[in-house]
């Protein structure tokens, strides 16, 4: 019995303005599953889904907002909510962005390399605006589109942010990023009883429908579903169905 609900959030990540998946965030790994992200979009929201997870990787590798007219492209021709993310980081990359059309922004490598142009973004912006990007590979936050390693801990570094004003986090366990193994239960849960009322986005490993309300269970307030969507392991028949059982 499934008792809480759960915002799904689909994920789209662009390269050179495709949709591609990638297996531990390895540029190598790259697999193409429609040249068009619009369609894709169309096809979420016509099953009923309501927000979306675009990442921006070209604009991860070039530290600068890239396909921002993938984003306006889907930001006006469908009714999604957007969270967007991907080599954020001048309050012009921002600027862009939430002119694109985005409801949110991701930020997380600027928020380890230059806390203070994140922190003043949630002045800027406000709390409800502005996602913190919690990436971590053996709980070290992981930086640049996952290329490096940082030395902070995972769940004082969402602390800190908590502090700030932080409310919205996505969570990326990388080892699990992709494999359709799994996602991280007791990492989720871990953070969830040391950070109080943390709007905690799960992402990274969801392999099957079955993990859905488990982790809804936990507590996160949302998860990111992208490969085990594009794989077929989960329809969006079933999304459908698990949104409607919510509403």
């Amino acid at each position: 019995m499934i008792t809480k609900t759960m915002r799904i959030i689909p994920a789209i990540d662009i390269i050179e303005g495709k949709c591609v998946r990638l297996s531990k965030g390895d540029y190598n790994t790259k697999k193409i599953y429609n040249e068009n992200p619009l369609e894709v979009a169309k096809e979420f929201e016509a099953h009923g889904i309501e927000y979306l997870h675009l990442v921006d990787l070209d604009g991860a590798k070039s530290k600068h907002i890239v396909n921002h007219k993938v984003l306006e492209q889907i930001a006006s021709r469908t009714s999604l909510k957007i969270d967007f993310g991907g080599g954020l980081k001048t309050d012009d990359d921002l600027r862009i962005a939430f002119e694109s059309g985005a409801n949110q922004i991701t930020g997380g490598s600027i928020a380890v390399k230059d806390p203070s142009i994140f922190t003043s973004w949630l002045q800027k912006f406000g709390t409800d605006k502005i996602i913190l990007g919690a990436d971590a590979n053996n709980e070290k936050i992981a930086v640049s589109g996952w290329q490096e390693e940082s030395d902070k801990e995972l769940i004082p570094f969402i602390q800190e942010y908590q502090k700030e004003g932080i409310t919205y986090v996505i969570c990326t366990d990388i080892s699990k990023d992709g494999m359709l193994q799994g996602p991280s239960f007791e990492l989720y849960h871990r953070i969830l009883s040391q950070a109080d009322n943390l709007k905690l986005i799960a992402s990274g490993g969801i392999s099957t429908f079955d993990e859905l309300p488990k982790l809804a269970e936990l507590g996160c307030e949302g998860t990111i579903i992208g490969k085990a969507i594009y794989e077929n392991r989960i329809s969006l028949k079933q999304l459908e169905e698990y949104i409607l059982s919510k509403a």
